[in-house]
Order: C-alpha cells, then structure tokens, then sequence
C-alpha cells in the first residue's frame, strides 16, 4: 500500500492516517507531494491528477484501489485489518467513537482556521489573541477539553477509549495545534496529550515535520522567513 500526504508539519488531514497506520504496525509506503500550490498546474495538483479526483491528500492506493477521504481511509483499514482493532471493541462504545471522529472531521472550524497546524512553529502569543477576539475559538477549545478530559475518566485512559484507536489518531492534529499556540485545558487533557505525542506513530510524525525544514509562505500567516 501507498499513502500520499502533503508536508507533515502543515498538513493536518494527511497526519491522521499516516499516524494510524504508523502506530498500528500497518505496513505503507509514504509518498510525500509537498505543498507548492493549489492551482491545476502546481506539482502538488499534477501529482494526484491521476491517482485523486479531487486533487487532495491523503490518498490511500491498495493494488488498483484508491481511497481518500480520512473517515473512508480509517474505515477501508480498519477492514482490511480486523486484528488490529483500530476501533473499540463494543459496539456503544464505537458508535460514539464515530461520532466524535464526524464530529471532528466537519467541526471546530473556529479553532482550525484561527490556528492552523504547524508543528515547528511555537507561537503562544497568537494563541492568546484567538482566544481574546475569537469566540468560535473559545467554544471550540472548550468542547475539545471536556470531550477529551471526559472521555479519558470514562475509559481509564491511557487512550481516549483505553487503548489506542481511530479517535486518537483522529484528535492528534488538533493536540499539535493546542501545543504550538499554547492553548490552556485542563490538567487531564494536558496529560492526555503528552502521553499521544510520546506514542511511536505520534513521535514518527513529529520528527518527521520538524525535519522537514520547509517555510510554504502562504501556510506562514504569522512567521516571517527565516
């Protein structure tokens, strides 16, 4: 299998995956299309033209099959390898642990668009300036808390639902994004996330995006080139 992704410091839906599947043992081959434009001439568009018809990353490729979208990547996975148990094992408890991937794929658009992930960058002071002027941010940092912190006492941790699993991977964008703009939660969440970041799959990627050393100035709204 292939997994193309876009760079790992600023890509958000492409470290869902590679994360899942990293840290999951699930062989895969990473096919890196760095971010260079969105135009239909960019390197990055020419790179899927054949592979996505919608020109957008991730893209999992299994002998002839392509798959993208992050729900159908982790779902086609999840199937394709049944004894890894990426979801959890009882049927409640899986039914809501796809209620708060939905809800994270199509949600918390004040908190992704006020601070959008990059994890070379630490930037406490933009943090503090969305929290101050943006309410969608506030509400979105709060509902992130409580779900996390909650779902962390219900489960007994270490995980969101115990072991590790789809959510996990799911939230891991969203915990790099609280990390680099300093972003307060509550002691049970800050725990949580560095517990994920110390995960081998989690750690991978980290280490992966801080020695990209890319700077893609229009994914730069608030540093300045080096």
């Amino acid at each position: 299998m292939r997994l193309y992704i876009a760079n790992k410091n600023y890509s958000s839906w492409s470290m869902r995956p590679g994360v899942l599947m990293k840290q999951a043992g699930i062989a895969c081959e990473e096919v890196m299309l760095r971010f260079d434009g969105f135009d239909a001439q960019s390197k990055f568009k020419q790179g899927l033209k054949d592979i996505n018809p919608v020109g957008k990353v991730p893209v999992l490729v299994d002998g002839d099959l392509a798959v993208w979208d992050t729900l159908a990547i982790s779902e086609y996975v999840a199937e394709k390898f049944p004894e890894k148990k990426l979801w959890p094992t009882a049927a409640a408890h899986r039914a809501h642990a796809r209620s708060i991937c939905a809800e994270m794929h199509s949600g918390f658009m004040g908190i992704r668009t006020a601070c959008p992930m990059n994890i070379d960058a630490y930037l406490p002071e933009i943090g503090a300036l969305a929290l101050r002027d943006k309410e969608a941010v506030r509400n979105d940092l709060k509902r992130i808390d409580t779900l996390l912190s909650s779902l962390l006492k219900e489960h007994k941790g270490p995980m969101l639902f115990g072991e590790f699993s789809i959510p996990d991977a799911y939230f891991s964008p969203v915990v790099m994004r609280i990390k680099t703009y300093a972003l307060p939660v509550s002691a049970e969440t800050q725990g949580y996330m560095e517990r994920l970041c110390a995960m081998p799959g989690v750690k991978a990627w980290i280490d992966g995006a801080l020695a990209e050393k890319d700077f893609i100035d229009f994914e730069e709204p608030f540093r300045t080139k080096p």
